[in-house]
């Protein structure tokens, strides 16, 4: 808007040197200085609108979120850190947590990061379940804890998560867990199903490895149908 009114005071001081041209100029910059507060209000009407949950998920699942949230400008924080703090949202937590932890559009708090990933993780959301696997696994952001890898990674793996069930079995076949979980571990790599060739091609892997650590009979057990 400041522009508009820079150019109708030139237009105004020049307008007694140039007549009909300075006029018509005049009366058209007349007319932009009236809608350009128009014009600025209809441009901060396209605010980015909060994501629902279950869009939120879909984002986290595609590990999208974090782009997401850089890409909309960082203009939902405020939002994003209500919904995980106040309304306590598990994909919200999550999403906070992430933030906070690696810095992204927030100043970096890795400390307060994994505290929101945890309460994420407590109501069930498998992708902050699966997450602080990996990082007790890696040693990313927290101490190396296989075992407390495996507890995670097993909480995710039984809602479904194939990530965490593919590094879950990993764990097992690299001799950590309980051989009371193989069992488990195998039945849903057995019934898991999915069209990307490489994933298809290491449950199959697991499979064969988590084998030669079983029992035949925990095998043929763990090849009945899902939930059966």
């Amino acid at each position: 808007m400041m522009q508009y009114l820079i150019a109708c005071h030139l237009v105004l001081v020049n307008s007694r040197v140039v007549s009909m041209k300075t006029r018509l100029s005049l009366l058209l910059c007349s007319f932009a200085c009236l809608f350009a507060p128009v014009f600025s209000v209809a441009q901060e009407i396209k605010a980015v609108q909060l994501y629902t949950q279950d869009e939120l998920i879909g984002m986290i699942n595609k590990n999208t979120h974090l782009t997401r949230m850089v890409t909309d400008r960082c203009q939902l924080v405020q939002d994003v850190e209500a919904h995980a703090e106040v309304l306590k949202e598990p994909a919200f937590q999550f999403l906070w947590g992430d933030m906070l932890a690696w810095g992204v559009c927030v100043d970096a708090n890795p400390k307060r990061g994994i505290r929101y990933m945890q309460e994420a993780a407590e109501q069930g959301l498998p992708a902050a379940l699966e997450q602080l696997g990996r990082y007790y696994s890696k040693g990313t952001l927290v101490q190396t804890d296989k075992k407390r890898a495996v507890i995670y990674l097993r909480e995710a793996a039984a809602l479904g998560n194939i990530n965490a069930l593919l590094q879950l079995a990993q764990l097992f076949v690299d001799g950590y867990g309980s051989p009371y979980d193989y069992e488990d571990t195998y039945h849903w790599l057995y019934n898991a199903i999915t069209d990307d060739k490489q994933i298809h091609a290491k449950i199959a892997g697991y499979l064969t490895k988590l084998e030669k650590l079983m029992h035949p009979r925990a095998v043929r057990k763990a090849r009945r149908p899902l939930n059966s």
